[in-house]
């Protein structure tokens, strides 16, 4: 699959051409829901998100800018927000923001990977996080040696953005303050 065809194709999507549309398909529907699959982490729901991104694809194609991203990311961009907003649509709205907190202490393991990251660059890292508690030093590697976003920590967190900026905010000054 080589970017500079998919970027072409996706030019052609905007002229309505519908043999480029089937084979941006054919080029991009794998990878594509293997995306939504990972974040979804059910296959019938990746299925149906991949049904819906496509026509997505087909109207916001004029939207693409070539010289901004790679064509394949830009069709990820797509897959990806919808597979968070899929997820954002069956998780239950907290009542209040009690309720919210109590969701936060609930903290997943990190994976083969993140352990990877976080023992391979997180280790002078680490030695500063130790003032921390445990799920606000893991906050705080997850955005700074992982590299997610405020949208991200949201998401693994289940909860708000505004929830996870704060949290994020208040470990680093606790950090300032630790500072020797």
């Amino acid at each position: 699959m080589r970017d500079d065809e998919i970027a072409y194709l996706i030019g052609r999507i905007c002229l309505k051409d519908r043999q480029a549309f089937r084979r941006v398909y054919d080029l991009t529907s794998g990878k594509l829901f293997g995306i939504c699959l990972r974040l979804l982490r059910r296959r019938d729901d990746a299925e149906e998100a991949l049904m819906a991104i496509y026509p997505k694809i087909w109207q916001q194609a004029d939207r693409f800018a070539p010289g901004e991203a790679s064509a394949f990311s830009w069709l990820a961009a797509i897959a990806r927000r919808h597979a968070i907003e899929v997820i954002r649509a069956r998780r239950p709205v907290a009542s209040n923001i009690e309720e919210a907190y109590d969701i936060v202490d609930v903290e997943p393991g990190p994976g083969p990977e993140a352990t990877a990251v976080v023992g391979s660059e997180g280790g002078p890292v680490g030695t500063c996080l130790q003032g921390l508690k445990a799920t606000d030093a893991s906050v705080v590697r997850k955005a700074y040696v992982e590299g997610l976003s405020y949208e991200e920590l949201a998401t693994l967190y289940g909860i708000p953005v505004n929830i996870a900026k704060s949290w994020l905010r208040r470990s680093l000054l606790e950090l300032r303050v630790a500072e020797p």
